[in-house]
Parts: structure tokens; C-alpha cells; sequence
């Protein structure tokens, strides 16, 4: 390689350092870029001794390779001295527009800082005007506001006067109009901070508002007495005003105007009276009764047909009075009913009319409700706090509340959008009380119903009609006391209170559960006893209650918002799945009551059948071990007769399906007769029938005995009774079978080579052979077990 490299000309190295130091120098890169292209060059010439390799020994190789270097070198000199023609006067171009950029951006600093510091002197020699003019500005903003504040004094002063003059001209719509305009004055400076100009204007408004109130209040109640208000005893005739009492009428018309055109003012004043807290109830009365800043005010007119009324109700039922009884709620709660039922005519013959002429969008009868109403929902909130220790007086309250709202929403037609009574139950303490006293009286009333005479007797036993379920006294007793406790909650406003009460309900039936499964503990050793199945129906009954409450639209309601809101008490517990098929309606809320309902009834019925079975097996021993091989041919008898050892085993179950029906249910019954003839065709295929070897007139009396015999006894509940007994009839077919069918069957069934080729030759398979006989439960082994059972034995 040294001596290829030595072989290179002088000259061509020369030249190819001198185009690698131009390309450096052309592209502008300095000493380090010389450096870099010196390596760069040593690598070239390294990698082109290598390519040539022996080459360069020739030297015709060498100096064509001196010729093409030589043309190389001299395109790269031209190239070189092309660019630097061109790029010198682009280069200097821009560095001039730099240059001439740089000496802009100094001139325009200079300028700027000129003018800031012309600015400052010129703010300085400004400040002391400034000062002045501000807190000349002050002195005028100060001198508009007094101006205003004097303007609004006078303007008061002036609505005064009118409001004065007008009253000592009697000119009551001109006073009206000028405490509306000071009405108006008091609302636009709500956000004022005159506090002394706002307390002034409200004083005076309140002043003259009372005054004209006082007046009209008066005229009012006078025209009132005329026409015999207030109401206490029920109507004889029609209220309405007569020809003869137009004056009467119009004035009322004209007074119930004048009070409504002062409702504006009057629902300002009663607005800042309730924010100041005058005149509220005792604070844990308001927790309970509907917020007064929530609740529209009454119409003044309506308002001042109350007062009578309301001192009537605090003069009869607070204080010392014998009628302010804590005992008697009844009292004051159907006093208040009366009002109501009473005024009604009135309100709307008289009054209604006047309102709607007036364009004013109220019921006066509803009004004279919800004033009433405000009295009893303050009198029963404040008894209901006194009476949480009182067990017995607290539970005639609920009642009475409950009764008192029933007969509000029903008889008098009170809107259900407006609130009644029932909010005040809702209330923790008290509502708490009413879950207690619910279920304490519930387990009182389990425990009587449970003990009582005729606890495990159907009062509708001697009517067939009403008594397909044959319920016991006591589960009626107690899904009427579950049904009672709905009805008393149904009516509450709030869903999560109603959840609280169905927790509670399936706390309940949970609880008469477990004393029932108690019960039939001790019952269970005599399962066909009166106690043991009034106990399978209660629960049957219960079950079937339940399921129909599963799909009623109240509960599926709260099913709807147990789900919503996630209630643990009527959840339960349950997975995500669950709770995901509650949102779907696909189950209901009972569901896991029924499950144990449905367990408990279903070990009810297991216990007894097996107590029947037994029974039946120990009466059927005798049949089994009938001698069926030396029964005589059927054409040998004059008559065929039922066996004499079967009479046992069929009187038993005649008289067992004769007392279940009497005794149970009809779904009951109709689980418990197939159950038996599921055993049953189960005991007499295994130890009559497998057990034992037949003749043909062997044969032939089991068929009779069974056909002839057993399935009748099964006839009288339902149409196809065979049908429960396929074991017993299909192997009654087989063993009855002539000769040669049986033999034909045998061979069709034992025959391997004719059972592999069956699906090749298309040839039908043998259970086809045994569905054209009637045979379909039975498996083809089993049929020929049932063949080799025939005496003597086809085929062999």
C-alpha cells in the first residue's frame, strides 16, 4: 500500500489537496474545517487505494487516472470561482441593510427615552393640577349624592303627604297607588347603603300601609258580618248575594280590589318581617313546617277573612282549655275540616267570583285551606314534639294526622302540589318514633295473632269460592297489618321515607317467616297434620301476596328510586348484578324474601311427601311381594279385579289425595298430588316392578291395577293422570306385549351389527321402534331389562 501511495505523482496530490482546501475554504468553515477535509482526504485515499488495489502498478492505469483528476480539478476551480463572483454582492447587500437597520434602532432608542423622560417632567409639572381637580370631582360626587338623598327625603315626604291627604279625602285608590310608588321607592334602594334613608322610607311605608290596611280591614269585616262571617255551622241556603244586596256586593267587590292593589306592600312588609324572624314559630317548629320565605303569601283579602277564624282556633285549643287536650288532636283537626267544608260555598259563590274579575289567578277556596292549614301544621308540629315519650298518645296523633290529610286531599279537594301535613312526620325524631312504634305494634300483633285461637283456621274455610289459597287466620291478619302499614305510608311526600317504611316491611315479613319455620319444627313430626299445612299455606299465601306486590306500580316506583339513590335498607346488600336487574325491572324488591319463602315451602312439601310415601310403602309391602308368576292368563278370569294386595296402598292414597285437597291450597295441592305421582311412579317402577318377574298374567293384572286403578284415583285433578305415571305405564306396554312382538323388539333392540349399520343404511333407530309402541321415557337398555323380566323371557 505504501508503495501504491509512493507511485502517485507528485502533482495529483497537489492537486487534490489544493481542491480539498478550496471546497474547505469556499464553504467557509476556517482552520477547523481544513483539519476536518485533511482527514476527510486521508480517508478518501485510503478507501481508493483499496478499490484500485494492483491497478495503480500499471501506469497507463496512473495516468488516466492523472487526466480524469486533472479534469476534476479544473470543474471544481471554475465552480469555485463562479459562486465567489456571485456571492460577494449579495454578502455585502445584506450586511449594508444591516448596518443601516442598526443605526435606525439607535435613533428610535434616542427618541424613546426623549420622550420618556418628557413625559415624566410633563406628569410632574401636571400633578399638582390633578390633585385639585380629583377632589373637586370628590366634592361634586359628594354634593349629587346629597342632592339624591335630599330628593328621595322630599320625594318621601311628598308620597307621605299625598298618601295623608288622600285619606282625609277619603280618596282610598290615590293613597293605594302612592304606598305602591313608596313600595316601589323601598324595593330600588334594596341595594343602597343608606341604611337610615331605607329605615325611614320602610317605617313610613309600614306606617301608612297599617293605616290603610286598618281602614279597609274594617270596612272589610263589616261588610263580612253582613253576609254572616265567619261560617262555623253548615250553609241552609246559597250564599251568593240576592238583587236586593247589590250595594252589598259592590262594596265587597270594591273592598276585595282595594286589599289586593295593597298586596304588594303587604308581601314586602310580611317579607321583612319573616327575614327579622318576628313573629316565626319556635325554631324546632320551623325545621318542620314548610319555610315561610319558600311559601307564597296569602292573599290579603283571604288573610283578613282568617282573623276570626284564627282567634276561634287559639282561643279553643291553646292555653288551659278543656279542648286543648294532647289526647283529643282529633278535636281541633276536625274543627278545621269543618271551616273548611263550610266556608266552601262561600269562597267560591261570593268571593271566587270577585278574583276572577280582578284577573287574579287564585282559588279562595284553596287560599282559606292553606291559611287554616298554616294553624294546623303549627299545633301539630308542636304536639308531635311533645309526645315522643308517649307511646300511646303519639300513635293516636299519627292517626289522626293521617286521617286528617286523607279527608284534605279527597273530600276537599286539596291540590297535591301544596303541602299538607304529612312533612311534618318526616322530621328525624319524629319520624323515627313512627318507624319504632310501627314495628313494635307489628311484633305485639305477630305475637297475639300467632297465639290466638283461631290463628291456624281460614275464616273463609265453608265459602269454596274465596278460599283457593285456604290462607290461615293468622297470615291474613298479618299481610292486612303489612297492607295497613302501606296505606299509612303511601301518602308521604318523600320517596327515601317510604324506602325506610318498606325496609321495615321486609323486616317484618322476614320476622313472621322464622316464627313460622319455628312453628313447623315442632309440627313437622306429623306433617299431615291441620297445624303443618295451615303453616305450608300461610307461607304459600304469603309467597303469592308478595309476587303480586312485586309487580304493583307503587312499589315498582320505589323500586325505581331504591335503585337511584342506592337505599341499603331495602337493598340489602345485593351485587352489582342484582341491583342491575332491579333498574331493569326485571326482578323485583321481594325477590329475596320469596327465594327463602319459596325454600321454606318447597321443605315443607319434601317433609310431606316423604311422610306419605313412607306411609304408602309400608301399605304397599304386600304388592311387592305379590307371587306375579303364577298369576292366571286374563282370558282364564271371568273378570279382572283389582288385587287384593294392593287395596291397602290404594285406600292410602285415596284417602291422602281426599285430605290434601281439603286441606291445602289449590297451587298447593296441584304441587303436592304431582309430586306424589312423581314418587310414586318412582317407588312402583323400582320395587314393584324391577323387582319382581311377570307371566303374561302377571302382566295383565299390574297393568289393571294401575291403569284401572291408581291412575283414576290421580282422574279427578286432572285430565291425562298417565301422564305423571310414564314409567309405570310405558313399562306396563313392554311387559304386555304379545309374544312376538316382544321377540321382534327384543332382536331389534339386541341386534349389534343391524345397531352399527343403522346410520349407514338409513334404517330408523330402535327408539323409533319404541315411540310407535308408546314408549318415550324408557331407554332402550331399559326395555330390554323389562323383556328378560317376562316369564318365560322372549327370544330365549
Amino acid at each position: 500500500m505504501a508503495a501504491a501511495l509512493a507511485a502517485i505523482p507528485e502533482q495529483a496530490k497537489r492537486e487534490m489537496t489544493t481542491c480539498s482546501l478550496e471546497a474547505a475554504h469556499t464553504t467557509g468553515h476556517g482552520t477547523e474545517s481544513l483539519t476536518a477535509a485533511s482527514r476527510t482526504l486521508q480517508d478518501h485515499v485510503a478507501d481508493f487505494l483499496e478499490e484500485k488495489g494492483a491497478d495503480l502498478m500499471c501506469p497507463k492505469s496512473v495516468g488516466d487516472l492523472m487526466e480524469k483528476l486533472s479534469e476534476h480539478n479544473n470543474s471544481v476551480k471554475e465552480q469555485v470561482l463562479t459562486v465567489s463572483g456571485v456571492l460577494p454582492p449579495k454578502v455585502s447587500a445584506a450586511l449594508s441593510a444591516v448596518e443601516n437597520a442598526r443605526c435606525s434602532l439607535e435613533t428610535l432608542l434616542e427618541r424613546e427615552q426623549l420622550t420618556i423622560n418628557m413625559l415624566h417632567k410633563h406628569l410632574q409639572e401636571a400633578q399638582p393640577w390633578l390633585d385639585n381637580l380629583r377632589q373637586t370631582c370628590n366634592q361634586v360626587d359628594v354634593i349629587e349624592r346629597h342632592v339624591k338623598y335630599l330628593r328621595c327625603l322630599q320625594h318621601i315626604e311628598e308620597l307621605s303627604a299625598t298618601v295623608q291627604q288622600c285619606l282625609m279625602t277619603s280618596s282610598a285608590w290615590e293613597a293605594i297607588r302612592a304606598v305602591e310608588r313608596m313600595a316601589a321607592l323601598d324595593h330600588g334602594l334594596n341595594q343602597s347603603g343608606c341604611s337610615h334613608l331605607q329605615n325611614f322610607l320602610r317605617e313610613t311605608l309600614q306606617f301608612w300601609h297599617k293605616i290603610i290596611k286598618d281602614r279597609l280591614a274594617s270596612d272589610f269585616e263589616k261588610i263580612l258580618t253582613q253576609l254572616h262571617w265567619p261560617i262555623i255551622s253548615p250553609p241552609t241556603q246559597s250564599l251568593a248575594p240576592t238583587v236586593s244586596c247589590q250595594e252589598i256586593s259592590s262594596q265587597l267587590e270594591l273592598l276585595i280590589r282595594q286589599l289586593l292593589a295593597l298586596q304588594t306592600p303587604d308581601d314586602l312588609i310580611s317579607q321583612r318581617t319573616s327575614d327579622s324572624g318576628e313573629g316565626l314559630p319556635s325554631p324546632q317548629l320551623v325545621s318542620s313546617v314548610t319555610p315561610l320565605s319558600k311559601a307564597s303569601p296569602l292573599c290579603l283579602p283571604i288573610q283578613i277573612m282568617l282573623l276570626p277564624l284564627n282567634k276561634r282556633f287559639k282561643y279553643h285549643f291553646y292555653g288551659n282549655r278543656q279542648t286543648n287536650s294532647l289526647s283529643k288532636p282529633e278535636w281541633y283537626l276536625t274543627q278545621v275540616l269543618m271551616w273548611m267544608g263550610n266556608s266552601s260555598t262561600f269562597m267560591e259563590e261570593t268571593i271566587q267570583p270577585i278574583l276572577d274579575r280582578a284577573e287574579v289567578s287564585i282559588s279562595a277556596k284553596v287560599e282559606l285551606c292553606r291559611g287554616l292549614l298554616s294553624l294546623v301544621q303549627e299545633k301539630v308540629a308542636s304536639d308531635a314534639s311533645k309526645l315522643l315519650y308517649d307511646d300511646v298518645l303519639f300513635c293516636h296523633l299519627m292517626e289522626e294526622v293521617l286521617q286528617f290529610e286523607k279527608e284534605l286531599r279527597s273530600n276537599l279537594s286539596y291540590p297535591a302540589v301544596l303541602p299538607g301535613v304529612l312533612h311534618l312526620l318526616l322530621e328525624d325524631a319524629v319520624l323515627q318514633k313512627w318507624l319504632t312504634m310501627e314495628k313494635k305494634m307489628a311484633v305485639e300483633k305477630m305475637d297475639a295473632m300467632l297465639s290466638a285461637e283461631r290463628a291456624w283456621s281460614s275464616q273463609y274455610k265453608d265459602i269454596s269460592d274465596m278460599d283457593d289459597l285456604k290462607a290461615p287466620d293468622c297470615a291474613e291478619t298479618f299481610m292486612t297489618l303489612l297492607q295497613v302499614i302501606t296505606e299509612r305510608y303511601r301518602t308521604l311526600p318523600c320517596p327515601s321515607a317510604q324506602l325506610k317504611f318498606l325496609g321495615l316491611q321486609k323486616e317484618l315479613v322476614d320476622d313472621f317467616r322464622i316464627r313460622l319455620t319455628q312453628v313447623m319444627k315442632e309440627e313437622s313430626r306429623c306433617p299431615l297434620g291441620v297445624r303443618y299445612c295451615a303453616i305450608l299455606n300461610a307461607v304459600n299465601y304469603i309467597s303469592t301476596i308478595l309476587g303480586d306486590w312485586g309487580n304493583n306500580v307503587f312499589f315498582l316506583q320505589l323500586q325505581q328510586t331504591a335503585v337511584s339513590v342506592g337505599e341499603e335498607a331495602v337493598l340489602g346488600g345485593l351485587g352489582v348484578m342484582e341491583v342491575g336487574r332491579l333498574a331493569s325491572l326485571e326482578g323485583s324488591l321481594f325477590d329475596g324474601l320469596l327465594a327463602l319463602l319459596d325454600r321454606l315451602k318447597g321443605d315443607m312439601l319434601g317433609r310431606l311427601l316423604d311422610f306419605l310415601m313412607r306411609e304408602i310403602k309400608e301399605k304397599a309391602k304386600p304388592y311387592c311381594q305379590e307371587r306375579w308368576l303364577s298369576l292366571p292368563p286374563q282370558q282364564d278370569q271371568s273378570a279382572m279385579t283389582l288385587s287384593s294386595t294392593a287395596c291397602p296402598m290404594m285406600l292410602c292414597v285415596r284417602d291422602r289425595l281426599l285430605n290434601l285437597h281439603q286441606v291445602l291450597g289449590f297451587s298447593l295441592f296441584q304441587l303436592a298430588w304431582q309430586g306424589l305421582a312423581e314418587r310414586l311412579d318412582n317407588f312402583l317402577y323400582q320395587d314393584v316392578i324391577l323387582c319382581n318377574n311377570f307371566s303374561d298374567g302377571g302382566a295383565a293384572q299390574l297393568q289393571f291395577d294401575m291403569t284401572r286403578n291408581l291412575f283414576p284415583l290421580f282422574g279427578h285433578y286432572c285430565k291425562k293422570p298417565e301422564n305423571f305415571f310414564k314409567h309405570v305405564k310405558e313399562a306396563c306396554i313392554i311387559l304386555c306385549l304379545n309374544v312376538g312382538s316382544a321377540i321382534l323388539l327384543r332382536s331389534v333392540l339386541k341386534e349389534p351389527e343391524k345397531m352399527s349399520d343403522w346410520s349407514v343404511a338409513g334404517d330408523p333407530p330402535p327408539e323409533s321402534a319404541l315411540n310407535e309402541l308408546g314408549v318415550h321415557c324408557l331407554a332402550p337398555c331399559d326395555v330390554l331389562i323389562l323383556l328378560s323380566l317376562r316369564t318365560p323371557c322372549p327370544g330365549q
